[in-house]
């Protein structure tokens, strides 16, 4: 009987009924959207980071992280590379030599990072012959020492294509030495910071001009299965202990905090639009209840209990937001999906997001948890902002509420 009369009343006050519908429908809608654009931002700047600069696994002298020096290589590069070629959970590679030189040009000269890659292997790993807006992969051309740079180191030293600029590095002896690069092709990734401080080479080519041995500073690794990160860690430590292996998270600690605030920030987003949507809720019932006095003192008069009111407002909320809260929660979900493959385009408000390693491109995301959490925390909302306009209900007098005008 009490979700009968509970059913009609949604219904006598049909702009009432609407309004507090059309506020949870709005909220939930909003919430999914606020979050799926948070997860997508961050995702986009974690995805991007893994891509192109940290890969998941990377392996190293113990000593080269802190200090960067030359001669720092690792060891057994050829046993490393052979477990990788066998191993299952391993989608792609890459070794790399790296020196800190300076880049010299007609208009000056500014430190830089020296990558020396082998060009099919960094290729596979990050994808770097897809992202040259001009010229040519250094697997594409004969020219000697071709280098790779990027349209913004291009434009501060003033290089172009068929420049020859001058890179000046250590040996691993110790000694210096100098020779000049021919640019075959420039690159974006859209992070301002690499960008600026990396410039790409053959490896054959850096390891000849230091001194001829074949030497690796570094090996980076895709995982197939983001699952077997732990795993596959571990086993590399074992095989290999005079390595130093490490994982994204413990790489790039920004990264790693990213990903650990995700989930936090989600709670904190729920809470805080609930917050905002508990007292819009509580404000329309009470007006409902106040409107009701009289209605209310009358029933209480012919024998409904205290306890009959209370679950009467109760189960009125509760109706009202559980019409709305799925057509919320499905808009929000089409939202996603429309949004998720196509993306929203930033670049017109989100200009210098790539100095940070940000995208202008964010394609929506959320999980499954999200959208269970959502429509937990919303169904506590309404159970939540029932109870002061109920309670206020149960404190009527009936005698008092029937004289009410």
């Amino acid at each position: 009987m009490i979700f009968k009369i509970a059913w009609r009343n949604i219904w006598r006050n049909k702009i009432r009924s609407f309004t507090v519908m059309g506020s949870v429908l709005v909220g939930v809608w909003a919430l999914i959207f606020i979050l799926s654009f948070t997860a997508g931002f961050i995702n986009s700047y974690i995805s991007g980071a893994i891509e192109n600069e940290i890969s998941h696994i990377q392996l190293h002298h113990p000593k080269f992280m802190d200090e960067k020096e030359v001669q720092y290589t690792l060891e057994n590069t050829p046993s490393i590379v052979a477990n990788l070629k066998e191993n299952s959970t391993v989608k792609a590679f890459a070794t790399r030599t790296i020196n800190s030189g300076m880049l010299a040009t007609a208009r000056g000269s500014r430190g830089i990072q020296i990558r020396g890659i082998v060009p099919e292997e960094e290729a596979n790993l990050t994808r770097l012959n897809e992202k040259l807006v001009e010229g040519s992969y250094l697997d594409a051309t004969k020219s000697k020492n071709p280098i790779l740079i990027s349209s913004r180191l291009a434009e501060k030293m003033q290089l172009k294509l068929k420049s020859k600029p001058i890179l000046s590095f250590q040996q691993k002896d110790g000694t210096s030495v100098s020779a000049a690069f021919k640019v075959v092709g420039i690159y974006e990734i859209g992070n301002a910071i690499f960008e600026e401080s990396n410039v790409l080479v053959r490896q054959a080519d850096l390891n000849r001009l230091m001194g001829g041995t074949p030497i690796t500073h570094e090996v980076a690794l895709l995982l197939n299965d983001l699952d077997d990160l732990d795993t596959t860690k571990r086993a590399l430590a074992a095989a290999f202990p005079n390595a130093l292996v490490q994982n994204y998270k413990e790489i790039s600690p920004d990264v790693n905090l990213y990903e650990s605030q995700m989930s936090v920030s989600t709670y904190a987003v729920i809470f805080i639009v609930m917050l905002a949507l508990i007292f819009g809720i509580i404000n329309t019932m009470l007006m409902a209840v106040l409107e009701r006095t009289k209605e209310l003192g009358m029933l209480m008069a012919v024998g409904m209990k205290r306890l009959q009111v209370f679950l009467m407002i109760v189960v009125e909320t509760l109706c009202l937001t559980m019409i709305a809260a799925p057509v919320g929660l499905f808009l929000g979900f089409l939202t996603v999906s429309y949004y998720g493959s196509k993306g929203i385009d930033l670049s017109a408000y989100g200009k210098g997001m790539d100095k940070f390693g940000l995208s202008d491109q964010v394609f929506l995301t959320l999980d499954a948890s999200s959208f269970i959490a959502v429509t937990i925390a919303v169904a506590i909302t309404a159970i939540l902002a029932a109870l002061y306009p109920a309670i206020k209900a149960t404190r009527l007098k009936p005698i008092e509420a029937m004289r009410t005008v």
